[in-house]
């Protein structure tokens, strides 16, 4: 045993514990005994040299004896439940020092888009299915527009509809005859209303949606059947719900404005524990219509999502969204053939509405619950099963106001015919995705490779009420339930007290969907310099309608592609081509119940191949001002071949269209204090090929060719934010097919201010002011040859009171 002899330097205060060591173990202390000797000895000779005093003693040397080595105790093997609750420690931990080490800004509030920057809420680095995108969207080629709900707020955008509203190169489209009165969109050129999904899941349910639940809404432009499954001619919508998340906050919101209304949404995220999070909301609204009699639009909801995840590599989320929108349904207002206008620009009251108080209403119900499973085995794999079920409804019996007879130059004289319509719809899904991501490299290529398998079963049932003929009128309802030649300025029939007799039909049109697809992608980047993208997906969709006397079927499988390519010259920019094909087989509009309005109903025996669609597009993108301004332009066209038409009274196929255009957008923030969100989207739509000479180079219907919508904000000393939006469309054609009958709604400039002022950390107050000149304006045109015009909202103010803890 070795020994260290310090003869007659007296060892300083710091020394006189190293007896301390004496029996340790080596693991235990760490240094051997030699260690301690030779530091000892160093500390020594250092208290010499810094001129410490050296005193004079006759003690006897000092002697240290190195540790003693002892042998180690066994180690026990922890329990499973000890391993996740050090896990759960540790993960807990980390995200401690995270929100430690963070700066003060980028983790943005508790209740923080994980997709947005987090200094630019308007701008979105990715989109919500990152394995399909799994590049941010600077390097994605395809044109996405991204809406946050900081960009919904400041736009007052409670429903989707507003939306189609408010952003360019998307118009709304009537219910039609054979179609739901619900949410129809168009994107580019082409129906949409059968191409709306939630959670990347495909939701077939016509309906009313509201927007308390969503975290943002993905607008995909373009043939999109490699991403999204049948249809998305135009390109299709998104809709992110909200999800819990890892941080506490309780938020509350109310509105008060002049139509009105009334509103109060919550949501309150609570970490029960490291492991476990859940997150719950509600909607109550009550409110009338700016601008329109007697309509009203009242609203109900609520939403719960839980995440759970017992160890790094395991998370279960859950998700259920309840809504229920009921009121007065509004068919608008006739239009005024004479005069190629709606009757409102020729002398009738913008606000008059031609239901019937004491028989009309509008209800709109959808529940649907998500379940998603996600195992990550390794870093670079990664396993997602999700899971939907949902069930919606859609009711109404309301007043078409239709087949205007307007000879007398008065307006005051002018008569319509209120026809009943009616409708009661009910839709069945259940769905599962299974998809599986790689990431690997070839060489100095980063590979990202998705593999995935969707299948669903959707069932729809379309019924229609009877007895709308039975009312006590007298002779003036005919077979079909219309009221003829009712003052068009007054209504006459509006509080009639009835009695209404409605009943529900026995033998509502069946419609069963099974669906499946198996579909691959990669995308390759090199060095962050060039990035292609690649995907094959096949299909399967076997439809069954039926009746009680009579039922069709439709088999079809169909195969589609995309495939993009970007250049990056430099971090901050790329340049990108794509091209991309979808498919519509036939009978796939599941809201319809006649083949002229894209479905196949029980007794048609016209079964007709799919429309294919392709679509090629050019573009750049930036991230410009510190990278918070991601700006986007990009020239497109889109084909549809073997597109059905009506000849005469029979369905064919085989004509042709064309869209070409223009879209350029911007997100962000150009300073500090200034957002902007917008973009202008110019198109040319013509049919190049139909089977009825004259239609050949007419433009298309339900298209606005040139669309404009910019929303800013800017932040002003003292925290007051000053804002506003302005919203341009082109005139719209009606018809059918892109067959113009002359019918059109006029263009439009609307305008939208806001002020803002933040009362402290946790209040905030705002004052909304919508449709701020009151501008008469339309959303929609009813194709048919009676037609009439779906009126927008008028000029309301709204004062928005919100508290964040």
């Amino acid at each position: 045993m070795g020994r260290l002899v310090m003869g007659q330097v007296v060892a300083p205060k710091s020394l006189r514990s190293v007896a301390a060591f004496n029996g340790m173990d080596e693991k235990s202390a760490g240094i051997s005994g030699k260690k301690v000797s030779a530091v000892a000895s160093l500390i020594a000779v250092a208290s010499v040299s810094s001129g410490a005093e050296a005193q004079q003693s006759n003690l006897p040397p000092v002697t240290v004896d190195a540790p003693v080595q002892r042998p180690r105790p066994a180690a026990s093997k922890p329990s499973p439940e000890q391993v996740r609750a050090r896990n759960a420690v540790r993960r807990a931990a980390q995200r401690q020092q995270a929100q430690q080490s963070a700066p003060t800004t980028p983790s943005g509030p508790a209740d923080a888009n994980p997709y947005a920057d987090p200094a630019a809420p308007y701008k979105v680095d990715r989109v919500q299915a990152s394995g399909k995108f799994p590049e941010p969207l600077l390097n994605t080629p395809k044109t996405i527009t991204v809406l946050t709900k900081e960009i919904l707020e400041d736009k007052n955008a409670t429903t989707l509809r507003e939306i189609g509203r408010s952003t360019a190169g998307v118009t709304l489209g009537s219910g039609e005859g054979g179609n739901a009165f619900g949410d129809r969109f168009f994107i580019r050129g082409f129906d949409v209303r059968n191409d709306v999904f939630i959670d990347g899941i495909r939701d077939p349910a016509v309906s009313i949606r509201e927007n308390f639940f969503t975290e943002q809404l993905e607008i995909l432009r373009g043939p999109a059947s490699s991403f999204a499954g049948r249809g998305t001619a135009g390109g299709a919508i998104n809709i992110v719900t909200k999800q819990a998340t890892d941080r506490n906050f309780q938020n509350a919101e109310t509105t008060f404005g002049t139509d009105m209304t009334k509103r109060v949404t919550i949501d309150v995220n609570q970490v029960v524990d490291p492991t476990f999070s859940v997150r719950v909301g509600g909607l109550f609204q009550d409110a009338n219509v700016a601008g329109r009699n007697f309509v009203t639009d009242n609203r109900w909801g609520t939403f719960i999502s839980t995440k759970y995840t017992p160890t790094n590599d395991i998370k279960i989320t859950t998700n259920y969204v309840h809504t229920d929108l009921s009121g007065y349904p509004d068919f608008g207002v006739p239009y005024y053939k004479q005069g190629n206008v709606p009757a409102t620009e020729a002398g009738i009251p913008r606000g008059t509405w031609y239901g019937f108080l004491n028989r009309d209403f509008q209800t709109a119900r959808q529940d649907f619950g998500t379940l998603t499973g996600e195992y990550k085995p390794t870093n670079n794999i990664t396993l997602t099963s999700r899971t939907r079920m949902e069930q919606s409804t859609l009711e109404y019996i309301g007043t078409l106001p239709q087949s205007p007879i307007t000879t007398n130059p008065d307006p005051t004289k002018w008569t319509i015919t209120a026809s009943a319509q009616s409708r009661n719809q009910w839709v069945d899904v259940i769905a599962n995705q299974e998809e599986a991501a790689f990431k690997f490299n070839t060489g100095s290529v980063k590979h990202t490779a998705v593999t995935g398998l969707d299948v669903a079963n959707e069932r729809i049932g379309i019924g229609r009420y009877t007895g709308l003929s039975s009312e006590a009128f007298g002779a003036g309802f005919n077979s079909s339930g219309a009221l003829t030649l009712q003052n068009m300025y007054s209504p006459g029939y509006t509080n009639t007290p009835g009695p209404f007799n409605p009943v529900l039909g026995g033998d509502p049109t069946r419609y069963n969907v099974d669906s499946g697809a198996v579909y691959v992608m990669d995308t390759a980047n090199w060095e962050d310099t060039i990035i292609v993208n690649g995907g094959v997906r096949w299909d399967s969709y076997k439809l069954k309608s039926s009746i009680a006397a009579a039922s069709s079927s439709v088999d079809s499988d169909f195969v589609n592609y995309n495939a993009g390519i970007v250049y990056k010259p430099v971090p901050i920019g790329s340049l990108y081509a794509a091209y991309a094909t979808s498919t519509n087989p036939f009978g796939s509009e599941l809201d319809a119940t006649g083949t002229d309005y894209g479905s196949s109903p029980p007794t048609g025996t016209t079964i007709l191949g799919p429309e294919q669609n392709k679509g090629a597009e050019v573009g750049t993108k930036w991230e410009l001002f510190d990278r918070h301004l991601l700006v986007t332009g990009a020239l497109f066209q889109t084909t549809k071949d073997n597109a059905r038409e009506t000849v005469g009274t029979t369905l064919t196929s085989g004509a042709a269209y064309r869209i070409q255009g223009i879209d350029i957008e911007a997100s962000g923030k150009l300073t500090d204090r200034w957002s902007i969100f917008g973009g202008i989207v110019l198109m040319d739509s013509k049919v190049t090929k139909s089977n009825i000479p004259g239609n050949v180079g007419l433009p298309l219907a339900n298209v606005a060719h040139q669309s404009f919508s910019l929303l800013t904000k800017y932040k002003f000393d003292g925290d007051w934010e000053l804002g506003g939006q302005a919203v341009f469309r082109s005139k719209v054609y009606g018809g059918t097919f892109g067959a113009n009958t002359g019918t059109l709604i006029p263009s439009y400039w609307r305008f939208d201010a806001f002020i803002e002022k933040k009362i402290d950390k946790n209040w905030t107050m705002k004052f909304y002011a919508q449709n701020l000149t009151n501008k008469l304006y339309y959303d929609t045109l009813y194709r048919s040859a009676t037609p009439f015009v779906a009126v927008a909202p008028g000029r309301a103010f709204y004062l928005i009171t919100s508290a964040k803890f």
